[in-house]
C-alpha cells in the first residue's frame, strides 16, 4: 500500500526514531544507522549526544550531503534528503535548547560545543 503525503507529513510533525543512510566518504558504500529526529518550528533536525570527536555519519554528510531519511513505525517511507550541517554557534544556540529539553539534558553549553547538528531538507 502506498504511503500518502498526509501520512508522511503527520509522521514528520513530531520527532521519533528513524534510520538514515549516508554514503561512506571513503568507501562510497551505503551506511545505515538508527538515529532520532526532531521537529522544531516545522523544521526537521538531527542531532546527537555531545562528544568531542566528529561522528562518522556527520563526516559522511559533510562529504556528500545527500542521504535517505527512513521513516519507520506505523508510517514507513524512504525519503530522499539533503543535510545542512549547522556549525554556526548562534544558530546552534537557537536549536539545541529544544533538543536538550526533549532529552532532559542540562548541559547545553557542552551540546552547543560538541553535538552534531544538521537540518534536513527533503527533495
Amino acid at each position: 500500500m502506498a504511503v500518502t503525503k498526509d501520512a508522511i507529513e503527520a509522521a514528520l510533525e513530531r520527532g521519533h526514531t528513524i534510520d538514515i543512510t549516508t554514503k561512506g566518504r571513503k568507501s562510497g558504500e551505503a551506511r545505515r544507522l538508527e538515529i532520532v529526529f526532531h521537529n522544531i518550528g516545522g523544521r526537521t533536525y538531527i542531532s546527537g549526544t555531545p562528544y568531542p570527536g566528529k561522528r562518522k555519519w556527520l563526516l559522511n554528510l559533510e562529504a556528500d550531503p545527500h542521504f535517505t531519511f527512513h521513516l519507520k513505525g506505523r508510517t514507513r517511507a524512504d525519503l530522499p534528503a539533503v543535510a545542512r550541517v549547522i556549525d554556526d554557534e548562534t544558530e546552534r544556540r537557537e536549536v539545541l535548547p529544544h533538543i536538550a529539553r526533549a532529552w532532559k539534558r542540562n548541559d547545553l553549553d557542552r551540546m552547543v560545543r560538541y553535538s552534531p547538528l544538521i537540518e534536513v531538507k527533503f527533495d
